[in-house]
C-alpha cells in the first residue's frame, strides 16, 4: 500500500471521526486515501478555522481533534489555532503536507522548516522521513496530545514519502492510567483543610479534563468550602450548588477577589496557571496553598505550594474528603447572594443598545441548560465569564489560555458536529466574528444549524475598556461593519437585527428553532464596562 494509505489507517486506528482542513498539492495522496476511509473530511474556507474546529472538538470530546493543511502558507495559517489548543490544553493533532525531501535542504518554493516552526507551540513536533516510521509517529502524536496535560502535536508529511510503498499496520492504542495520589500527601492535605478557618477552592479546567466534576461537587458540599472557577472551568460545579461562587479572573477587585483576600487556605484543583495568573489572586504570597492535579505545580513566585497532591483528581478528592473535617461558619457564602443579585439586574430593560447583563439574561433564558455556548474573545467574554450561569461542564467554552479572537464561529461548527442534538450558540463581538466569518459557508454546506450572536459596538471593545481605565482616552479602536443581516442572507443563512431590547429573547428563541445558520446583530451598550470597573474599584467586600 502507499504510505499515505497507511497514514490514514493509523488515523482510523486512533478513532478519528473528522479531519478539518483544505486540500493542497502536497497532501494529494492523503486526500485520495481519505476517499476510501471512514473519516469525514470537513473542507473549510481558511486553515485557521480548521485548527479552531479541531481545538473545540478536542476540548469537548477529550479525543484529539485533527486538522490538515498543505505546506508553506497553508501550514502557517494553522498556527494560531494550534497554539490556542496547546495553551488551552485541548488535544489536537495538526498535519501538514511538505515538499519532497529532495528539496528541503535548500531555498525552495513554499518550503519552510515546519517541524521547527511548530515545535514551540506543541508538545510534540515531528517530520516523517521514511514510511517505516509512520505508525510510530502517528501513535506518539496522539498519545502525547491526549496525555495530561493535553495539548497539540504536529506531523509534517513530505509528498514523496506519502507516495512510497510500505507494508505495515497501525500500533494498538492504549489509554494510560492516572497514578494514585500518595497517601502521605492526602493525609497532609486533609489535615491542613481541617485546620483552616476560611478555606476556598479555585477550580480549573483540569477537573473537566479529568472527569471529576461530580467529585468536586461532593467534596465542596461535604467540607462546606466555597468554589470559584476559572473562565475555562465554567460549569465545573453547578451554579445552583450552594458552594458555587462563580468565575474568577476579571483582573479587578470583585466579589471573588474579596473571597481570595479573606481566605486562609486556597485549594487549587485542576488549575493551570494560564487560566488566571496567581499574582492576580495571591499578591500577598502569604496564604497556604494546596495543589491537587494530575501534574506537579508550575513554578511561580506567587504560587508557592505547601502541599501537592499529584495523581488521579477523582481519587484525590474522594480520599481527602474522607479524612478532612468540614469547615464551619464560612463567611464567604455571602458572596454568592451578592453575585446573584447583580446577575438579575437589567433583565427587563428594553433599551437599545442592549446592556450586557440583559443580553446574557435573555441568552440563558432561551438556551437549555445542556446547550452549548462558544464564547469568542473580547469584552463580551468578560461578561459571559462573569454572568452566564452554567449547570454542566463544557456548556460554555471559553479560550483563556491563549485567548485568541476568531474561535467562536468555527468552534460552534465543531461543537454542533460533536453534539448534533444540542443547540449551539457562537457568542462573539463584531471584531472576532469578522475574523472567521467565512466559515458560515462551511456551516451552511454541512447543514450544521448554529446561532451566531454578535455583540456589535463597531470597536475593539475590550481594548477600549482597558484604554479608558488606564489613559481616560481611546486610540485607534473603531471600525465599521457590513450589514450583518444582508451578510447572513448572502450565505443563505438567516439574519436578524435587534431594534428593541424586548425583541432579543423572542429572536433568540426563533433563531434557536431555525434549522439553519442564524445570525443576530445585537447592538451592545459597553458603557456598562466602565460602570462595572468603577463599581469594582469602590467595592467593599460584603463579608
Amino acid at each position: 500500500m502507499k504510505a499515505a494509505e497507511l497514514f490514514v489507517k493509523c488515523l482510523e486506528n486512533e478513532g478519528v471521526e473528522y479531519i478539518f482542513g483544505i486540500p493542497g498539492e502536497e497532501n494529494l495522496d492523503v486526500m485520495d486515501a481519505l476517499l476510501d476511509s471512514s473519516i469525514q473530511f470537513i473542507t473549510v474556507r481558511h486553515e485557521q478555522g480548521a485548527a479552531f474546529m479541531a481545538d473545540v472538538y478536542g476540548r469537548l470530546t477529550g479525543k484529539a481533534g485533527v486538522c490538515l493543511a498543505t505546506l508553506g502558507p497553508g501550514a502557517t495559517n494553522l498556527i494560531t489555532g494550534v497554539a490556542d489548543a496547546n495553551l488551552d490544553h485541548a488535544p489536537v493533532v495538526a498535519i501538514a503536507g511538505q515538499a519532497s525531501t529532495h528539496r528541503l535542504h535548500k531555498e525552495s518554493h513554499q518550503v519552510l522548516d515546519l517541524e521547527l516552526i511548530f515545535e514551540p507551540i506543541t508538545k510534540y513536533s515531528s517530520r516523517i522521513l521514511s514510511p517505516s516510521v509512520i505508525t510510530e509517529v502517528v501513535r506518539k502524536a496522539f498519545k502525547v496530545a491526549q496525555t495530561e496535560k493535553t495539548g497539540a502535536s504536529f506531523i509534517e508529511f513530505p509528498e514523496n514519502i506519502a507516495e512510497m510503498e510500505v507494508e505495515d499496520f497501525p500500533i494498538d492504542t492504549k489509554d494510560p492510567m492516572s497514578p494514585e495520589p500518595p497517601g502521605i500527601k492526602v493525609e497532609a492535605a486533609a489535615k491542613l483543610i481541617s485546620q483552616a478557618k476560611q478555606p476556598m477552592i479555585l477550580a480549573g479546567n483540569g477537573i473537566i479534563r479529568g472527569d471529576a466534576c461530580k467529585e468536586l461537587a461532593a467534596f465542596a458540599d461535604y467540607l462546606k468550602i466555597p468554589v470559584a472557577n476559572t473562565f475555562m472551568a465554567k460549569g465545573v460545579i453547578p451554579f445552583k450548588h450552594p458552594m458555587a461562587l462563580g468565575s474568577a479572573g476579571l483582573q479587578a477587585n470583585d466579589y471573588i477577589s474579596c473571597g481570595f483576600a479573606k481566605a486562609d487556605l486556597i485549594i487549587c484543583i485542576g488549575y493551570d496557571l494560564v487560566e488566571y495568573h496567581p499574582y492576580l489572586w495571591h499578591q500577598t504570597k502569604d496564604r497556604n496553598i494546596i495543589h491537587i492535579d494530575q501534574n506537579h505545580a508550575e513554578v511561580d513566585a506567587y504560587y508557592s505550594v505547601d502541599i501537592g497532591v499529584v495523581g488521579d483528581i477523582k481519587h484525590s478528592l474522594e480520599r481527602i474528603m474522607k479524612m478532612a473535617t468540614p469547615a464551619s461558619g464560612n463567611a464567604m457564602h455571602a458572596l454568592r447572594n451578592v453575585l446573584i443579585e447583580e446577575m438579575n439586574q437589567h433583565q427587563d430593560d428594553s433599551m437599545v443598545p442592549v446592556k450586557p447583563q440583559k443580553i446574557i439574561w435573555d441568552l440563558r433564558t432561551a438556551m437549555a441548560l445542556d446547550d452549548i455556548a462558544i464564547s469568542d474573545v473580547g469584552a463580551h467574554k468578560m461578561w459571559m465569564s462573569r454572568m452566564f450561569r452554567c449547570e454542566h461542564p463544557n456548556t460554555c467554552i471559553i479560550s483563556n489560555g491563549f485567548a485568541s479572537m476568531g474561535i467562536a464561529v468555527p468552534g460552534a461548527i465543531a461543537a454542533k458536529l460533536v453534539n448534533p442534538d444540542k443547540k449551539v450558540v457562537a457568542v462573539t463581538g463584531d471584531a472576532g466574528f469578522m475574523m472567521n466569518s467565512q466559515e458560515i459557508e462551511t456551516a451552511m454546506r454541512l447543514g450544521t444549524a448554529i446561532v451566531i450572536l454578535i455583540w456589535s459596538d463597531n470597536a475593539y471593545g475590550l481594548i477600549e475598556w482597558k484604554q479608558m481605565n488606564q489613559f481616560k482616552r481611546t486610540s485607534n479602536i473603531s471600525f465599521t461593519n457590513p450589514d450583518f443581516v444582508k451578510y447572513a442572507e448572502s450565505f443563505g443563512a438567516k439574519g436578524y437585527r435587534i431594534e428593541n431590547g424586548n425583541d432579543l429573547l423572542p429572536t433568540l428563541k426563533k433563531a434557536l428553532a431555525d434549522n439553519t445558520v442564524s445570525i443576530i446583530d445585537c447592538p451592545v451598550d459597553y458603557r456598562e464596562n466602565l460602570k462595572l470597573t468603577s463599581k469594582l474599584g469602590e467595592m467593599v467586600c460584603p463579608i
